[in-house]
C-alpha cells in the first residue's frame, strides 16, 4: 500500500511537470532550457506542498491556529521564492551566459507568484480529492451499518426467553457436575455480552477484555489438558473504546489450529496492551510441522470480515499481519485509537 502511494505521487508530479513544460513552454528558449526552468520550479513547489500538506494542515488547520497557519504558509512560499530566484540567477550565470539579464527582484516576484499559484491549485485539488474520498468512505460505512443492522435484526432472538431457557438447563444439571454448570455460566456470560453490548459500534476496552478472558476460559474446555494458554493483558488504558468482538476471530483461529501433540506441550499465548492511545495485540499458537500453510493462513471468512471492518473504521490507522514461523503461528494487530 505504501509503495503504491509513492508510485501514485511520482506519477502525479511527473504528469504535472511534463504538462507544465509543454503547455507553458517559452518558445524564446530551447525546450531543454524551458524544462530546466520548470524543473527548478517543481523542486520548490513539491517541497512546499509536502511541508504544508503533511505538517502545517494536520497540526494547524484549526480556527484557533489559523493566523499561525497563514503566517507559516506565507513564510514558506516567500523563502522558496527567494531560493528559487537565487538558483535561477546562479544557473543563468553558469550555463546561460547569453541569456538576457533579468533583475533579481523580477525573478523573485515571478517565482513568488508561480509558486503561490501552483501550491494553491495542487493543495486545493488534494483537499477536494480527500473530501470526495472521505464522503465515499462515510457512505460506505453507512451502507455497511444498515446491512449489519438488518442482519442483526433478522438473526435476533428474544434474549429473555433464551436466558430463561439457559437457567432451566442450569437447574437440571447435577450439582456435583460443577464443570458442566460452570461451562453453562460462562456460555451465558458470553451470550449476554454479544446480545446486550455488541449492538453499539464501540465498547469500552475493559468490557471487551473481560469478554476475551471469558471466551478463552470457555475455549479451554474444548481442548486437552496438555494445552497451555497464557493470557497477558498489561498496561491497558481501559477508557479507550474498540469495536466489539475485536479479538474473537483471531483467538478462535488460534484454538482451531493449535497443535494437538500427545507427547509434548501445546501452547497459545495472548498478549494485549496499549501505549499512547494505540492498541497492540499478539496471538501466538503452536502448530504441527506437517500442517499446511493454507490451513493456518488468514484467508477465512472471519479474518476477511475483520479486515474489512477495520478498514471501514480505521482506514490506514491499523495493521493486521501474520507470521508463519515453522512450529509457531502469530497474528498481530495494531490500531491507533486516538
Amino acid at each position: 500500500m505504501k509503495r503504491r502511494r509513492i508510485l501514485y505521487h511520482l506519477l502525479f508530479w511527473t504528469v504535472i511537470y511534463f504538462s507544465w513544460a509543454l503547455v507553458f513552454h517559452n518558445y524564446s528558449f530551447t525546450l531543454a532550457r524551458s524544462m530546466g526552468v520548470k524543473f527548478c520550479y517543481l523542486v520548490f513547489i513539491t517541497a512546499d506542498f509536502y511541508l504544508i500538506n503533511n505538517w502545517a494542515i494536520p497540526k494547524l488547520w484549526l480556527p484557533r491556529f489559523f493566523s499561525r497557519f497563514v503566517s507559516i504558509v506565507l513564510v514558506v512560499i516567500a523563502t522558496s521564492a527567494f531560493l528559487r530566484a537565487v538558483t535561477a540567477t546562479v544557473v543563468s550565470v553558469l550555463w546561460y551566459r547569453d541569456a538576457p539579464k533579468i533583475s533579481f527582484a523580477s525573478l523573485y516576484w515571478t517565482s513568488l507568484l508561480n509558486i503561490a499559484l501552483w501550491l494553491a491549485m495542487t493543495i486545493g485539488a488534494k483537499m477536494l480529492f480527500d473530501k470526495i474520498m472521505w464522503r465515499r468512505k462515510i457512505e460506505s460505512l453507512e451502507r455497511e451499518n444498515i446491512r449489519k443492522e438488518l442482519e442483526y435484526l433478522k438473526a435476533q432472538i428474544n434474549p429473555h426467553a433464551l436466558f430463561n431457557s439457559l437457567n432451566t438447563i442450569y437447574g437440571h444439571i447435577d450439582r456435583n457436575n460443577q464443570v458442566a454448570r460452570n461451562s453453562l455460566l460462562q456460555f451465558s456470560e458470553l451470550l449476554r455480552y454479544q446480545l446486550y453490548e455488541c449492538g453499539a459500534e464501540t465498547v469500552r476496552l475493559e468490557k471487551e477484555l473481560a469478554y476475551v478472558r471469558n471466551y478463552v476460559d470457555f475455549q479451554r474446555l474444548r481442548k486437552s489438558s496438555n494445552l497451555q494458554v497464557d493470557v497477558q493483558i498489561e498496561n491497558v488504558d481501559s477508557s479507550l473504546k474498540v469495536p466489539p468482538l475485536l479479538f474473537t476471530t483471531i483467538i478462535e483461529n488460534a484454538f482451531k489450529y493449535v497443535s494437538n501433540y500427545a507427547d509434548r506441550e501445546n501452547k497459545i499465548s495472548i498478549f494485549i496492551y496499549t501505549r499512547d492511545k494505540t492498541l497492540f495485540s499478539s496471538i501466538v499458537n503452536s502448530k504441527e510441522m506437517n500442517q499446511s500453510e493454507n490451513s493456518t493462513s488468514s484467508n477465512g471468512i472471519g479474518i476477511a470480515n475483520l479486515k474489512r471492518r477495520l478498514e471501514l473504521l480505521y482506514g490506514q490507522k491499523y495493521q493486521l499481519s501474520t507470521k508463519n514461523c515453522g512450529s509457531l503461528y502469530e497474528t498481530t494487530l495494531e490500531i491507533q485509537l486516538s
